[in-house]
């Protein structure tokens, strides 16, 4: 399934940020995230922790952020497919017309082979020259964490629906509130 890479994160000010990335990533389908800047392990336990209670397998490991352009370049090596979520980037509406959405999305090897790259601070114009596509969400400012969770939630079919083995803690839904998890 699908990989997320954040480049540029300080862990002072973008603890929360990165954390709602991971576990939008884990809730909608992907397999990972890899992140590039200051590692923090607040994150990784965190985001283990939700792992082990609610299910599934999700890594996240942290990089040296001068590393990103080594780690970018083997993905390309290895025959993979990149798309950077930007506001500067060609609307999802148009991509979702193109067969090259098509086949990605109906495709899981090339799902597998899919690294989606979302920015920290100032993404770095060389991110825009390594991505297959560039693509926003809207051409406005916007979260990264809302561009991710539209994206998958696009690209994945049923990503909003998903069971996870091993689960320790399941919401029982309800309408009236909060249920005990079952």
């Amino acid at each position: 399934m699908v990989t997320v890479f954040r480049i540029g994160h300080r862990k002072n000010r973008d603890k929360r940020i990165t954390s709602h990335l991971a576990l939008v990533a884990r809730a909608l389908g992907a397999k990972g995230i890899t992140i590039a800047g200051e590692t923090d392990e607040n994150i990784i336990r965190s985001v283990s922790k939700v792992v082990s209670e609610w299910g599934g397998s999700f890594s996240i490991v942290f990089i040296p952020y001068d590393e990103w352009i080594d780690f970018v370049e083997e993905w390309k090596q290895k025959h993979g497919l990149i798309i950077h979520l930007t506001m500067y980037g060609e609307n999802i509406t148009k991509f979702q017309l193109d067969q090259r959405f098509n086949s990605i999305q109906n495709s899981d090897e090339r799902l597998d082979h899919l690294m989606i790259i979302v920015g920290g601070k100032k993404v770095p114009a060389k991110v825009f020259h390594y991505a297959d596509w560039n693509i926003a969400i809207t051409n406005q400012p916007h979260s990264e964490v809302g561009s991710l969770a539209i994206f998958l939630e696009k690209l994945i079919p049923n990503s909003l629906e998903l069971n996870f083995l091993n689960s320790k803690k399941k919401i029982k839904p309800s309408i009236e509130g909060k249920k005990n998890y079952t």
